[in-house]
């Protein structure tokens, strides 16, 4: 049986924090992209990312990868002849599966994107939208999304609080098309901070686009993406299980961290400060959350920061009062039903949350309960968890655990051991 067994107590030390996932997908298909050598580092090899190779591979595209250095070289050697049916398994990643259906448009071949565990129930409305009107076919089934069309210019109209990574696909293709195209956004953005991303790292492979105010993009066609050689910053969204951590009470330095990021997820600083916790910045660059007696509830918006949410709700279950997460409807879709799965697993371990259409209630407590909880074969919901077990009464063991965070940060109950000053975590049935 999967799973981890974890002795509550306080971590203590230094993280090196993972590499961003969202920064390093977008780099590799940009280096991919441009058809010309150049090094990708301090890439983390997680599921996702590995997804993400494997089907830039799949598109023609020859590079190697160096595990223990955290590289990826990418050649000039490309594939001059494809298969008339590409296959590109996406496994769980949804960033992998949005960003690459229009980059996979442009090869004019029958495309098959396969899937796994609820990756092929997220929605994907709204590119079948644009398929309709575009004259491109498409089948979708329980494990795969089959594609057959040329992508061309033109204007391409998209919600815009759905998912930011349908932007993201179509910003990564249309500048390779004839013709300029127009990117036109029919509802309030959601999760900009990754549109700021997806920008940013395409500025430095050389494509230019013009954001007007997320409102619409203007992208000039036949541009070209120049070699890189281009390292991953650190990732807030892992980061930020480390910084709760520290204001749970945990005293643990962040290192890696880019104090300019984009990253959308860089408002946990800003979210564990407003609880009164304090954030501090050591003159290494490292940073570390502290917990005081002030601590207190507050409202946190998730539509601009959904895959902070598991670990938000934990941080609010030490903070004195009620707190409400709103606007998170968008959890529902995710790798399990992200608010069902707070909810159930946090009251299962006695914090008083409840849970509505698109928000959670949450009142504070000073201790919790250990039990054995699931994961939900969801990476964030086991790792949140294991932040919520340093202030339990009790073992505290997670089911499917292991698996889980295979898909973002592999190593990451390994690191959490290495913090422990207590009992360490133990493995079972492996």
């Amino acid at each position: 049986m999967d799973m981890i067994t974890i002795e509550p107590g306080m971590l203590k030390g230094e993280v090196t924090v993972p590499p961003s996932k969202s920064v390093a997908h977008r780099a590799i298909i940009s280096a991919a992209l441009s058809g010309e050598s150049c090094v990708i580092e301090n890439v983390a090899m997680s599921k996702d990312i590995e997804a993400t190779l494997s089907c830039m591979r799949a598109l023609g595209n020859g590079f190697r990868k160096n595990t223990s250095k955290m590289t990826v070289t990418f050649s000039k050697k490309r594939k001059t002849k494809l298969p008339d049916e590409i296959v590109l398994d996406c496994c769980e990643s949804g960033s992998t599966l949005r960003f690459l259906m229009p980059i996979a448009l442009l090869t004019g071949k029958t495309v098959k994107l396969m899937g796994q565990g609820r990756l092929m129930q997220r929605p994907q409305k709204p590119y079948f939208d644009l398929f309709d009107e575009k004259g491109i076919s498409y089948k979708q089934t329980e494990e795969s999304i089959i594609l057959k069309g040329q992508l061309k210019s033109g204007e391409f109209s998209l919600p815009g609080d759905v998912s930011s990574q349908f932007i993201t696909g179509l910003l990564f293709a249309l500048p390779l098309v004839e013709g300029d195209s127009k990117i036109i956004i029919t509802t309030e953005t959601e999760s900009k901070g990754y549109i700021d991303l997806t920008l940013s790292v395409l500025k430095d492979f050389g494509i230019e686009i013009k954001n007007n105010n997320y409102k619409s993009y203007e992208i000039k066609g036949g541009q070209k993406y120049k070699p890189q050689n281009y390292r991953i910053e650190g990732d807030y969204s892992q980061a930020a299980f480390f910084l709760v951590a520290g204001a749970l009470g945990c005293d643990i330095k962040c290192k890696g961290l880019r104090a300019d990021s984009l990253q959308g997820d860089k408002k946990i600083i800003d979210i564990i400060k407003e609880t009164g916790a304090k954030i501090i910045t050591h003159s290494d660059g490292s940073v570390q959350a502290v917990r005081t007696d002030v601590m207190k509830g507050l409202v946190i918006d998730a539509r601009e920061i959904p895959d902070l949410v598991p670990v938000l709700a934990v941080l609010c279950g030490f903070c004195r009062g009620e707190s409400r997460i709103i606007n998170a409807g968008r959890l529902r879709i995710k790798e399990s039903d992200r608010l069902a799965a707070i909810k159930s697993e946090l009251a299962y371990i006695g914090l008083n949350i409840e849970e509505g259409m698109d928000y959670l209630k949450i009142k504070g407590a000073n201790a919790l309960i250990g039990k054995t909880v699931s994961s939900w074969n969801d990476h964030r919901i086991a790792m949140a968890m294991a932040i919520a077990a340093c202030r339990c009464e009790g073992d505290v063991s997670i089911t499917g655990a292991k698996t889980a965070v295979c898909k973002s940060y592999p190593d990451f109950f390994e690191v959490y051991k290495g913090l422990q000053n207590g009992p360490k975590p133990t493995a079972e049935g492996e």
